[in-house]
């Protein structure tokens, strides 16, 4: 896979701080640390409920172009935007989400794929189905880089296969996540970013 390793490009200082999905950020004053947090690194995201869900959407739909393409993941977020329908666009907000949970996902498998890899009993990580490991490396990526609640990431996770794969899925994806959040939350902070 032929993976761009350049850092993000600063947007309008929206791509700095943690990454914080929009219906499940809360705001914090000025100076005070946001409780929680797991480190400075990441990004931020938009603040309009369901937008982080479309943009966790619009981040598989191009982690599955950057898995069949074979290209790096800048041409993928290029192509995707000029492919889009027109009317249909996201908001910025989904848009600046989506492209850094891809861009995210796609730079940190040497992290994510050892994790999943550990906790899918009996599945190499090749032959899981291409939506499912996807789904699974966009879950990793942000329960490791976003102050968003595991839970949350969890479901959001279990939705994305329910609409995009299987039931079955959903259940084996619950599972597994499930299994890395207890792994995280044993081994600390200092692992979790």
């Amino acid at each position: 896979m032929n993976v761009s390793r350049k850092p993000p490009p600063q947007d309008s200082g929206r791509l700095r701080g943690r990454l914080r999905p929009p219906d499940e950020a809360r705001e914090v004053k000025s100076g005070e640390p946001r409780r929680g947090s797991k480190s400075d690194a990441g990004c931020s995201a938009p603040r309009a409920r369901g937008a982080a869900r479309r943009g966790r959407e619009i981040a598989l739909q191009m982690l599955y172009q950057w898995e069949v393409g074979r290209s790096d993941i800048d041409s993928v977020l290029q192509t995707y935007w000029q492919l889009e329908a027109p009317g249909s666009a996201p908001a910025d907000e989904a848009r600046v989400f989506a492209e850094q949970l891809a861009r995210g996902t796609a730079e940190n498998l040497a992290v994510s794929d050892p994790l999943i890899a550990g906790e899918a009993q009996h599945w190499r990580l090749s032959r899981l189905a291409l939506l499912d490991r996807l789904i699974l490396r966009l879950a990793v990526y942000e329960l490791l880089h976003a102050d968003t609640p595991s839970p949350v990431v969890i479901n959001e996770a279990i939705e994305l296969a329910k609409k995009f794969s299987t039931e079955d899925s959903a259940k084996f994806i619950n599972g597994v996540l499930d299994a890395i959040r207890r792994r995280l939350e044993e081994d600390g902070p200092a692992k979790n970013g």
